[in-house]
């Protein structure tokens, strides 16, 4: 859980530190649950499966430098730890956000000396490095290269567009995956019970935990602050009624309100895997196709609010760019294909401001289900055996042979033809007469429907008289 610690570092500047140094009693919860193996290390499974190249790294003490990619909050800054732990290297931290070239070499320098005097390595752990501008990439290769530091690097962005070539292929690259909702339980689960977390004092009801989980989306370390505040507002409850809450004295028992006044959010009524995710999906794009952008948007928010998936949302609105606006409005479907690139990109919170681009982009635009009722009567006929033989002057005539049986025979080069248009079939005898494409008058569909209309009937030879 990349950001679970902060080294304490000399007079406040960036350098080494201990990695026990935060985990006393008063250090938030975050920090004290941080993993310690890799074992301990929720999700992630396809790093820690046996055999996998980050447990041969810290099980086999190699020296490799790492580009750890992926959302936050799924363990880039927990593996840069588990490897300095486990194989037991010193560990130093650089922030891309406020580290220049001259910190970066003299964290360089300082592991080399290290190695130099004790023959202990360095891990070098660079966070966000897409931060870092090419002269500060630039300033880690002599590092790598000679092994004086293990460079452990993590992003949020795509490395291929954020990291320079030279450092990338000096690296192992790791893409982290989003953590689950079962991830994220089985983290609060195990720091309610913990003897570094919260000891069993506590008791969190199934509607706040998954309160909580909605609002973590995905991301271990906000799961464990949420949880955090919650136990705290919990303990100020209790002292107030002169109770624990539950009327023992048993564990302090940690409601729904409890956790809604913690976070400060109030629990949307919406289950990702029952009713309310259907009939909210449902209402968002009846919303959209109606062209409602403020009911749309409404739809949209408690999605955002209860941590559905944005992935999924981007998902459905390519489908309706297709199945309900087509060519009315050509530039939908590119709308939202960009909204889905710019949300695997980017990811939450910044992502919820294309998902609203992209909502009220296709709300307003013209309507027409013309392609979606084209391509499914055109399925319909070949699954009723509509499948008559290819026109002969259309089969393929490459091929030693082929003009003897006849292929190719008549065929006219549309090029050749006035317009660029050949009067000629096209389609099999058994659908010669089919129109499944029938455009609508809406939009820029207007303009393609005049036009294909004079098209079909040139090339059914239907133009004259």
């Amino acid at each position: 859980m990349d950001g679970l610690f902060d080294v304490p570092r000399p007079g406040g500047t960036s350098g080494g530190g201990s990695l026990t140094a935060n985990t006393h009693a008063s250090a938030p919860l975050a920090v004290r649950m941080r993993p310690r193996t890799l074992d301990e290390l929720v999700g992630q499974e396809q790093l820690r499966a046996p055999g996998a190249p980050l447990r041969q790294l810290i099980e086999n003490e190699q020296s490799m430098s790492l580009l750890l990619w992926g959302p936050p909050g799924t363990g880039k800054t927990t593996i840069a730890a588990i490897v300095s732990q486990q194989t037991d290297r010193r560990f130093v931290e650089v922030s891309a956000v406020s580290a220049g070239v001259k910190e970066v070499r003299a964290a360089i320098d300082s592991a080399r000396a290290e190695l130099v005097a004790t023959g202990r390595e360095t891990v070098l752990f660079v966070d966000e490095v897409h931060r870092f501008s090419k002269a500060q990439q630039d300033a880690l290769l002599p590092g790598v290269e000679n092994r004086w530091v293990t460079l452990v690097a993590a992003t949020t962005e795509n490395p291929f567009f954020s990291v320079i070539s030279p450092l990338l292929s000096r690296s192992l690259l790791l893409r982290l995956e989003s953590l689950t909702d079962d991830d994220i339980r089985a983290v609060m689960h195990q720091a309610l019970v913990d003897e570094r977390g919260l000891s069993g004092r506590f008791v969190l009801e199934d509607d706040a935990l998954e309160h909580l989980v909605r609002l973590a989306g995905g991301d271990a370390r906000r799961s464990l602050t949420y949880l955090e505040a919650a136990t705290r507002a919990a303990v100020s409850t209790s002292s107030t009624n002169g109770s624990n809450g539950s009327g023992s004295d048993g564990p302090i028992v940690v409601d729904l309100a409890t956790a809604e006044l913690a976070v400060d959010q109030a629990a949307v009524r919406y289950d990702r895997q029952g009713d309310q995710h259907y009939d909210v999906t449902s209402a968002f794009i009846k919303s959209v196709r109606g062209s409602d952008a403020d009911a749309a948007l409404h739809y949209l928010a408690r999605m955002i609010v209860a941590g559905e998936d944005p992935r999924f949302i981007a998902r459905r609105l390519l489908i309706l760019a297709s199945e309900d606006i087509g060519l009315a409005d050509p530039q939908a479907l590119q709308t939202a294909v960009a909204a889905a690139q710019t949300v695997q990109l980017i990811g939450m919170p910044e992502a919820q401001l294309t998902l609203a681009h992209a909502t009220i982009a296709l709300a307003v635009a013209p309507k027409s289900n013309a392609v979606t009722t084209a391509v499914f009567e055109a399925i319909a006929d070949v699954k009723a055996g509509k499948v008559g033989p290819v026109p002969a002057h259309l089969r393929d005539a490459h091929y030693g042979g082929a003009k003897d049986l006849g292929h190719g025979k008549g065929y006219k080069y549309s090029h050749d033809e006035p317009y660029g248009i050949a009067e000629q079939q096209y389609a099999p005898d058994v659908v010669a007469d089919a129109a499944y494409y029938r455009p609508t008058s809406l939009g820029a569909e207007g303009p393609i429907k005049e036009r294909w209309e004079r098209v079909r009937r040139m090339i059914r030879g239907k133009h004259r008289g």
